[in-house]
């Protein structure tokens, strides 16, 4: 059995590598739904929505409202420390792949009950483009 939670954050970007408008600083309002797989534990749930907040609002916490950038980006990073903004400095290219990926990695290193099976991210970027990745939890 699968259950499904919804977040929502907003985050400002860029692709200094992008051969078109991504190159600039912008930012999004992503929504990201995360479903757990696996069987029904004693209370009759996969795993409780409390549990679930526990787990990923935090992670919400540190992107909403920040700068996600590039740990190489140098320009970026001396602009955002001059204007002393919230930011999340990471070693990729902030694509809506690698978030993606980079909140599943975070969901999967947290303690998740044994019962659960499979982890599913979707993050949406826009309302049209998204990116999702599976991960096997245990």
């Amino acid at each position: 059995m699968k259950v499904a939670k919804e977040f929502h954050w907003e985050m400002g970007h860029r692709l200094p590598e992008h051969f078109g408008l991504c190159k600039n600083i912008h930012g999004h309002s992503y929504k990201m739904i995360v479903e757990f797989e696996g069987e029904l534990n004693e209370q009759g749930m996969v795993i409780d929505f409390y549990d679930v907040e526990k787990i990923i609002n935090p992670e919400i916490e540190k992107l909403d409202h920040a700068f996600m950038v590039k740990d190489d980006d140098e320009l970026t990073l001396e602009f955002l420390e001059k204007l002393n903004s919230k930011k999340v400095v990471v070693n990729f290219f902030a694509t809506v792949e690698n978030i993606c990926k980079y909140i599943s990695k975070k969901i999967i290193k947290s303690s998740l009950p044994s019962n659960i099976k499979n982890v599913s991210v979707r993050v949406y970027e826009t309302a049209e483009d998204y990116a999702e990745v599976f991960v096997a939890a245990n």
